[in-house]
């Protein structure tokens, strides 16, 4: 989300979720085209997936919007309900903002079962009360058979932002500390476990969880956050690198500092995927001033979602705009975007 002076003083806000829609450098490209066709519309440097609107001089709002299509509907850990309630929040905690109100739209394929549809609404209603915000307006749209996949949802949210709150890649600076919320590719893993095609049994879960708490702990103990960001689709490697690109700095990763669960490291050494492009529902990327890294893992740590918390990197000034990963013997990789979609339909 944007927003543009126009001449006559009025805003114009223009919502394109370009940072996680497509999770590839194919998807980025393309919306780098379509941008120029709407009038007025400035490059979208922060490629955030919510936007912050200053109502007054004193109070700002958060807003965002996004849409849920992930197959299938019903997977270890969750379902595409908790996901539409969780990845909403997540966006409005990713710009430092307190969750308060939510919308939900359905989009539902005719002959999808009540029963189904009751388990999914039950679900978000028990998302939304453990989460601390409500469910207020909505939508419900049926689609002929075989047209919809069974069920759509969109949710939008709105938050609230205190005082001298100010999270995005631009106050991103060099010597920054790179932190991770927990262990990687648990949601997209499940997902594909979970569908027909795959013969093997596992017990991983997605991660699916909200993160709001976690944030505003942060903030409250005055940890210096540069940039919030959650590694949706595309996984932790291409957040990494959009940030990259829109701070125009570099970011070095540790050797072997992101944590994977062994049983993730195994569905990958069987599917062929790599676990930094793997998308994730419940871990964020915190880049803060490093004298704060410890004390923002302390944090972290409290929380059910954090407890494997780790500082995986660093900014710096040597390789503005690329992601790369350093040896154990001084050398250095690049990490690449992903040139198109990995893993179709995980959220």
């Amino acid at each position: 989300m944007t927003h543009i002076d126009r001449p006559d003083g009025a805003k114009l806000m223009v919502n394109l979720q370009l940072a996680h829609g497509g999770g590839g450098r194919a998807m980025n490209d393309l919306l780098a085209r379509l941008l120029p066709l709407l009038p007025g519309t400035p490059p979208l440097h922060d490629r955030h997936d919510g936007f912050v609107i200053e109502v007054q001089a004193w109070q700002r709002l958060a807003f965002t919007t996004d849409s849920y299509v992930v197959s299938p509907l019903f997977f270890p850990g969750g379902n595409i309900g908790t996901l539409a309630v969780n990845g909403t929040i997540n966006d409005l905690a990713m710009c430092g903002a307190r969750p308060m109100v939510l919308s939900c739209a359905l989009i539902i394929e005719e002959g999808f079962s009540e029963a189904r549809l009751e388990q999914v609404m039950r679900s978000m209603a028990v998302a939304a009360r453990d989460s601390g915000v409500e469910i207020v307006t909505g939508d419900t749209k049926v689609v002929g058979h075989g047209k919809g996949d069974g069920l759509y949802i969109n949710t939008s949210g709105i938050g609230i932002l205190d005082p001298g709150v100010h999270i995005g890649p631009r106050w991103i600076a060099a010597t920054d500390a790179v932190l991770l919320s927990g262990d990687i590719g648990r949601h997209a893993a499940a997902i594909m476990i979970a569908r027909a095609e795959m013969n093997f049994s596992s017990t991983i879960l997605s991660d699916t969880a909200p993160l709001h708490r976690m944030v505003q702990d942060l903030l409250t103990a005055n940890i210096e956050v540069h940039c919030l960001r959650d590694a949706t689709r595309g996984g932790v490697a291409s957040t990494l690198i959009e940030l990259c690109e829109s701070a125009n700095l570099g970011i070095s990763l540790q050797d072997g500092a992101v944590p994977v669960d062994d049983r993730v490291k195994v569905a990958c050494e069987i599917l062929g995927l790599d676990p930094l492009y793997l998308a994730n529902e419940g871990r964020f990327i915190a880049i803060v001033a490093a004298a704060d890294a410890d004390k923002a893992l302390a944090i972290m740590r409290q929380h059910s979602a954090g407890q494997a918390a780790a500082m995986i990197g660093t900014v710096t000034t040597k390789h503005p705009g690329v992601l790369v990963q350093a040896g154990r013997y001084g050398t250095e990789q690049i990490i690449p975007m992903l040139t198109g979609e990995q893993l179709p339909r995980i959220c």
